[in-house]
């Protein structure tokens, strides 16, 4: 996990701080964006093995950033994993519909939001 590259996309500090203290604590590096714009900025240039995406972002949401991530063919297999504080059954149906990998409701369950990046991630 320690050879991973993350990209947190999260307009929240606080929620930035969270999710990567998360990675940290389990050895996987990880950097974070505000917006989905920087974040496709971020995809065109450099590598990442993951993407963790908030949904409720400023200008492209979440669900338009990973309808993005899907249309490029460089990304077809890159694990995208939702996470939003507004969870319902049927905003998780939308995410997963939209081509999210996984979902997961704020406040993150550590153990059980690394045990699927590892899943997601086949890497060692």
């Amino acid at each position: 996990m320690s050879m991973w590259r993350i990209l947190v996309v999260e307009d929240e500090p606080d929620g930035q701080e969270v999710v990567m203290d998360i990675l940290d604590y389990h050895a996987i590096p990880s950097e974070a964006v505000g917006t989905a714009e920087e974040a496709l900025k971020r995809l065109a240039r450099e590598q990442f093995d993951g993407v963790v995406i908030d949904l409720a972002l400023p200008g492209m949401d979440g669900f338009g950033l990973v309808r993005a991530i899907r249309e490029d063919g460089r990304f077809d297999a890159l694990p995208c994993i939702a996470c939003t504080a507004f969870h319902t059954s049927m905003v998780k149906k939308e995410a997963l519909d939209a081509g999210f990998n996984a979902y997961f409701p704020k406040p993150l369950d550590d153990h059980a939001f690394v045990r699927e990046l590892k899943r997601l991630i086949k890497k060692d």
